[in-house]
């Protein structure tokens, strides 16, 4: 019987060994590996209160040898590292988690700390369906809508993170739901996000029909933040993805035919099937994106030092 022989190690490939933390309004995600076609190890871990969920990831992280570290939460977050609050968790729905910072999970390893979908949007820079683009946004709609873009090929930031999903929008004629997000209104998260779709039905979004009229509410909502977009952070490719687009193929057809109908052919930007698509890594998108934040220290060495101040 022929003896097993060991695999030479790629040294290049261990060079590059990354983990990740995508932490989630009900579940925290840990993976470790060098990218979406070498995953090396992945814990799923239930948020609960703070302290005990970030000791759960912490330990997770312990028995992993890597080279970075990239964190994509919730928002909002706070990312000026010049603030005293700097890798802060600031006026989340979650309450528990307000003001709870998440530079303890960091120690001196070197890291980045993001949003969930700023993470997203650049693994799908990364992997997925905004490879070779300078510029591209990542739209998830679930129980918030979040908005990642991507300009040059970095985050764009400013005064602090995107947080283009609570844009106020025009509403469908006639439209006289109030909306439920609890500092807007009736912005994009309070007209399409799951729980204003429950709240506009009285059911679960995943339960409505295809053709329950909820969906072109919410879809005109998504179709008017796409067009503020494309005039604004001049996106090449805008991807649509989250759990309430999830099955139901219908929506993308919706904002596309609500945004053509939009824009009007101004600015020549191409066809709309074009333009709006979905995440062509799907769910994965998620827990690749804290990958995708680590890697780029790994690419650019200004970055490879701990953010922690």
């Amino acid at each position: 019987m022929r003896g097993y022989r060991r695999q030479p190690i790629d040294e290049a490939k261990e060079r590059r060994m990354l983990a990740g933390v995508e932490l989630g309004g009900t579940k925290c995600i840990c993976t470790w590996g060098t990218g979406q076609d070498d995953v090396r190890g992945q814990e799923v871990i239930a948020t609960g209160p703070p302290a005990a969920t970030l000791a759960a990831i912490a330990r997770v992280l312990a028995g992993w040898d890597f080279r970075a570290l990239g964190i994509a939460s919730f928002g909002p977050l706070e990312l000026d590292r010049a603030s005293p609050d700097f890798g802060t968790i600031l006026a989340t729905p979650k309450s528990l988690w307000r003001g709870t910072s998440l530079l303890p999970l960091a120690k001196d390893m070197p890291c980045i700390i993001d949003t969930d979908v700023n993470g997203a949007a650049l693994a799908e820079g990364r992997w997925g369906a905004a490879q070779g683009l300078h510029s591209w946004a990542y739209i998830t709609v679930g129980t918030g809508v979040g908005v990642g873009s991507v300009s040059g090929g970095r985050i764009l930031r400013g005064a602090g993170h995107s947080e283009a999903g609570h844009q106020r929008i025009p509403k469908l004629a006639g439209d006289r739901f109030g909306g439920t997000c609890m500092f807007h209104g009736d912005c994009v998260e309070g007209l399409a996000s799951g729980p204003a779709l429950a709240a506009r039905t009285g059911r679960e979004a995943a339960l409505l029909p295809s053709d329950h009229p909820a969906w072109n509410h919410g879809a005109h909502a998504i179709a008017m933040l796409c067009h503020n977009l494309l005039l604004t952070t001049l996106p090449e490719r805008i991807m649509i993805g989250g759990g309430v687009t999830n099955g139901q193929p219908q929506l993308l057809a919706m904002v596309r035919d609500h945004l053509a109908n939009s824009l009007a052919d101004y600015g020549n930007r191409g066809p709309v099937d074009q333009l709006v698509v979905p995440p062509a890594l799907g769910a994965r998108a998620g827990w690749l994106g804290p990958l995708a934040l680590a890697a780029t220290i790994i690419d650019e060495p200004g970055q490879r030092r701990s953010l922690q101040k």
